[in-house]
Parts: C-alpha cells; structure tokens; sequence
C-alpha cells in the first residue's frame, strides 16, 4: 500500500459520512479555567436514505485541555434516529455503512454511526460506538426505523 493510500481511505470514509448541525449544549460542570464540561445534541440526515434524521448526544470535556483541543471526551453518547420524511431506499443500500463519523480526541478516537439494513423486517438499523484505532471501547448506542408508508401515501 503506497503512502498515499491511508489518507485517501481515510478522507473517502469521512466524505462518505454526513455532516452535523450542533443544536445546542448543557453544561455539567463548570471549570474555573477554560471551557465548562457539557453535553452537546447535534443533528444529521443520513445521505443515502432521505427522510432520517439521526440525534446524537455527547458528552465533551471542557478545562484547559477542552478549551485547546487537547482533551479526550469520554465514550458517553446516546443516539435518536427517526423517520421525518417519506423513505425511498436506493436501490443498492449496503449491508453496513458509516453514515456518521466525529473525532473525539486528537488522535485515534472517534464516535462513528453506521447505519445496518434488517431486511427481514424492513427496518433501518443504526448503530452508535466509539473507536479508538488501537483498543476498541464497548460503549454503544442504537436506534431502529421501521420502513413504512409516510403520510397520505
């Protein structure tokens, strides 16, 4: 693999995913120096499937190391996704697919969303977890959509 290789990978995975819209914080702890440490809620739709909006509550490290960039946030979020507009499935949805991807420490640890296809029951499935690129974490999240009729339709 060429050393060109990786940041490509990387830089098509995280094309590939959505973008968030911050909708707000809570603090949960205020510092005396630098920012407070909170819980932010940000909101995205999945690109390949129109009609999900997905809510993702986390938690972020506030202090002199938040305030720089330099803290790692804890592996504590929580996921919402739900149907808010009528669903048309491409015709070719993969299996598994990141639809969402957030760094949550300079190096190495991120929360990704992937969103899974059950189609047994025609249910959108996604899945909340955080990565660290050396050691996985447990912590994890999920939300289902039921594909159904919208509206009049």
């Amino acid at each position: 693999m060429s050393k060109h290789a990786v940041p490509l990978i990387l830089l098509a995975l995280h094309s590939a995913s959505a973008f968030a819209e911050t909708i707000g914080c809570v603090t949960t702890e205020w510092k005396l120096l630098g920012a407070n440490h909170k819980v932010c809620v940000e909101s995205f739709t999945d690109p390949k499937v129109p009609g999900v909006t997905c809510h993702v509550g986390q938690a972020r490290t506030g202090g002199v190391k938040g305030s720089l960039g330099l803290a790692q946030d804890p592996s504590q979020f929580s996921l919402s996704c739900r149907q808010t507009g009528p669903i048309n499935l491409p015709d070719k949805l993969p299996k598994n697919e990141v639809v969402f991807s957030e760094d949550t420490s300079i190096l190495f640890k991120e929360t990704r969303v992937i969103r899974m296809w059950d189609a047994t029951s025609r249910t959108l499935v996604y899945l909340a977890i955080s990565r660290k690129l050396i050691e996985g974490a447990p912590a994890n999240s999920i939300s289902t959509i039921p594909v159904m009729p919208w509206g009049a339709r």
